[in-house]
């Protein structure tokens, strides 16, 4: 395994971390209904990295499980984290 593909993999373990905490805490913000993170964090965590993490947080948490383009969305980062990821491994 080359060091670029590495690298890579620590970064999607530590977005995926920090998206599943994040859905975790919003969960629980919403039932005290207390302040929320914004969705757009929650799309962007789970799209530029935390793919993963997002989507398990959703099925998990029972968060955003109804909101159809948050499904889209960590879906489609799903694949091109997947994609870069069979790049880095083969090409470098």
């Amino acid at each position: 395994m080359n060091s670029i593909a590495c690298k890579y993999i620590i970064i999607l373990i530590a977005m995926n971390i920090i998206a599943l905490a994040l859905y975790g805490s919003d969960k629980v913000k919403a039932k005290k209904n207390q302040w929320r993170i914004q969705e757009t964090t929650l799309l962007g965590i789970g799209f530029f990295g935390g793919a993963v993490g997002a989507i398990v947080g959703m099925k998990y948490f029972h968060h955003k499980t109804k909101k159809i383009y948050f499904w889209i969305i960590n879906i489609i980062g799903l694949i091109w984290q997947i994609g870069l990821l069979i790049i880095l491994w083969d090409y470098y």
